[in-house]
């Protein structure tokens, strides 16, 4: 697809939101959260957490990121031996999907979160630096064109100006995006001709760092440094959860994840597996929209995985969350789905909520939420004959034989009045929810600062010891 040019005033919502988003109300408990303020949110959660430091939750809640101030966590709501229930983060996005499956907070405002995120997030931002090239705006893609381009028109009706949207994808040989000697964004507009670009709205997320240098002149929401650092990189994620947990030890807070094991190289993983009682998830620590991501739940599948030929050196093993029966028994305890309500044929179905939050003057805040179920039933016993990403797998993008996306939308489960109440989620829930999100970004974006030294270079070298996969940091374009 050849650039566009994006006039003010172009926005319509049908090309922007799904279709049966567009007549879809909001569910009233989701609106009542999404209108909690900091101060009652707070209350509600040390209440009903009375270990919890209030004023490190505080400081928490107010915390404004500078490097991933736009996020969306993966998260799965699930149980313990004992009938504990909690939200466990599987892991954090910096380009999230989400705006074009939320249904309107205001009815009035049609735009919704797309016109949100700008105002509260990018503008501010882009008002902030004092120091940016001349020229105009973009928004650069390379999936989900339907959000890209509503980002697009938002962002050229908040900044009455046109905005350039322009696709940018991995291995293309010709694209319309560059990068001058010094670091100020080029991209071909519909003419043909090279306009520098001051801001661009970043939507690239497949190896974004194999062609947007780490840090650029040109402003760019998010910056590559937030993917490495652990938007689209698992790895330093983990190793980030796990120093920001020990930091803020004493609270009574925590990032609650999946036990995980780092930097296994794939001659390790029949060791791990078989020490997670031979159920666990392996992933491509830098593989996104469910690819490089699989289930193990027995000989056939480790078989099948050790046969695959993986284009990176270092590999991450989880325990896995399944049904009761067959949830790995981690040292932290057993966590299993709690998944939808039962459908008419009594089945359940294992399912994740997605929670995108953007800064905003008041610290991260809620702009969407949605949930994806797996396609088949979670089965109260095990198999060789079952196929566990069927009953595990919730992400929905499809990569086609092209390179292009596509989503199976059936499995889609909205926050409106008849969606919301087959997850079985509550009130508190959804605040857990959002705290594990926002502790999870925050753990990020403290890794990226430490990452960044007094001169505002890229420390290299500490990078590499926190990930030393040869071929990722091949790719990295500095």
């Amino acid at each position: 697809m050849t650039t566009e040019r994006i006039q003010p005033n172009s926005f319509e919502m049908e090309r922007h939101f799904y279709t049966r988003v567009l007549n879809a109300q909001l569910h009233p408990l989701v609106s009542f959260f999404l209108n909690l303020n900091q101060e009652k949110l707070l209350m509600r959660y040390c209440h009903l957490n009375p270990a919890v430091d209030k004023d490190c939750l505080k400081e928490i809640l107010s915390y404004r990121p500078k490097y991933i101030p736009w996020a969306g966590a993966d998260l799965f709501h699930v149980a313990t031996e004992k009938g504990s229930r909690h939200m466990v983060v599987i892991e954090t996005n910096s380009c999230p999907s989400g705006q074009k499956s939320m249904p309107l907070l205001d009815e009035h405002q049609e735009q919704g979160g797309y016109r949100k995120l700008i105002e509260y997030t990018f503008k501010p931002a882009l008002n902030k630096r004092k120091r940016l090239p001349k020229g105009g705006l973009a928004v650069v893609y390379d999936k989900n064109y339907m959000e890209a381009s509503g980002y697009a028109a938002a962002l050229a009706d908040v900044m009455k100006e046109p905005v350039l949207l322009v696709s940018f994808y991995d291995n293309d040989k010709d694209p319309d995006v560059r990068f001058d000697e010094n670091k100020v964004m080029e991209v071909r507009d519909e003419k043909g001709e090279w306009v520098p670009i001051r801001a661009a709205f970043r939507y690239v997320t497949q190896r974004p760092w194999n062609r947007i240098p780490v840090l650029t002149k040109t402003m760019i929401v998010n910056p590559i440094l937030a993917c490495l650092v652990g938007g689209r990189n698992k790895m330093v994620a983990a190793k980030a959860y796990d120093l920001f947990n020990a930091e803020i030890s004493g609270s009574g807070l925590k990032i609650r994840v999946p036990e995980t094991i780092r930097d296994v190289h794939k001659t390790e993983v029949p060791l791990w597996v078989k020490k997670f009682g031979g159920h666990a998830v392996i992933k491509n620590p830098y593989s996104n929209a469910g690819q490089g991501v699989y289930t193990i739940m027995n000989e056939k599948e480790l078989d099948e995985f050790m046969e695959k030929d993986l284009p990176y050196d270092q590999l991450i093993v989880q325990s896995l969350i399944g049904n009761y029966e067959w949830s790995t028994n981690q040292t932290q305890g057993k966590f299993y789905h709690v998944g939808t309500m039962p459908n008419r044929q009594n089945k359940i179905y294992a399912a994740d909520i997605r929670m995108m939050v953007s800064s905003t003057a008041e610290g991260l805040k809620p702009m969407a939420i949605y949930s994806r179920r797996a396609r088949t039933a979670l089965a109260e016993t095990l198999d060789d004959s079952k196929d566990s990403w069927e009953m595990l797998g919730t992400n929905l993008s499809i990569r086609k034989e092209d390179g292009s996306w596509d989503s199976d939308t059936s499995r889609l489960l909205l926050v409106d009045r008849r969606d919301f109440n087959r997850l079985g989620v509550g009130l508190d829930d959804l605040i857990e929810g959002y705290l594990q999100t926002i502790l999870a970004v925050q753990a990020i974006d403290r890794m990226a600062k430490n990452l960044i030294n007094q001169n505002g270079k890229f420390r290299k070298k500490l990078f590499r010891s926190l990930d030393n996969d040869k071929t990722l940091l091949n790719e990295i374009v500095i």
